[in-house]
């Protein structure tokens, strides 16, 4: 059941962040929003609460360990608690290896890796206490198959497979009940585009998204869905694209 439940979301300035904070906010949930763009944050929490839902907002740095601390402190705070947390935010700043682009490298591994592992570090001690909690995580269709120029963008969502698959083996194992569920999205229209510097990668990209790209939406129903199972049901992977994607 999705209603009354607190669920916090990094990356949720735009796109699938966005999207899903306004529907599981129409559906009862209670939202927490966190990204580095605090202005557009506030702008979505105002539309939240002119519908009737429930939001706060705090400025979050995934990269920076006390940030997803401090957004975990206001779930509790606000709401009482936390019962999900879903780890959206990502980049996407695609190169041959050729081109060297050694600092967008580290920047995927510091947000779509480390962010990750910080998001779960804030929140575990609680999932654990209270034994329950829901780990939701967006990879890729990149962290299943490898593509050209996405070698390292690729990598972080590998991890992230792994990472989550642990995650739920080892719940299951100490008996700590937190379920997980790793979203695999194709080609989304979000602003990871506007993050790849490289120009032939970029209008290659920008191709695929224009013939392939699907709303953000669809993927803020796969997470309401996943919320929305019984609290001993843990469905542990989607994969999700348009129905003529060729990969």
């Amino acid at each position: 059941m999705i209603k009354n439940k607190v669920v916090v979301i990094t990356g949720a300035s735009s796109g699938i962040g966005e999207a899903t904070a306004k529907l599981l906010a129409s559906k009862g949930a209670k939202v927490v929003l966190g990204a580095r763009r605090a202005d557009q944050l506030k702008q979505i929490v105002d539309e939240i609460e002119k519908d009737g839902g429930n939001a706060v907002y705090h400025e979050l740095d995934v990269t920076t360990p006390s940030d997803s601390d401090d957004i975990v402190k206001l779930a509790k705070e606000a709401f009482g608690g936390v019962d999900v947390i879903l780890l959206n935010a990502g980049i996407m700043p695609n190169s041959p290896l050729s081109a060297l682009k050694t600092d967008d490298w580290h920047r995927m591994v510091d947000v779509n890796i480390k962010g990750v592992l910080n998001g779960v570090a804030a929140v575990l001690p609680t999932f654990i206490e209270q034994k329950s909690g829901h780990v939701i995580a967006v990879s890729s269709v990149a962290g299943l198959k490898a593509y050209p120029g996405g070698a390292v963008y690729g990598g972080t969502k590998w991890f992230v497979r792994d990472f989550m698959e642990v995650l739920r083996m080892e719940s299951a194992t100490e008996g700590t009940n937190i379920r997980t569920a790793t979203i695999y999205p194709a080609a989304i229209s979000t602003e990871l585009l506007g993050a790849i510097s490289h120009k032939g990668t970029a209008e290659g990209m920008a191709r695929v998204y224009e013939r392939f790209g699907i709303s953000p939406d669809r993927i803020a129903n796969v997470v309401a869905f996943a919320i929305d199972q019984p609290e001993d049901t843990t469905i542990n992977e989607f994969t999700v694209g348009p129905a003529n994607q060729p990969w």
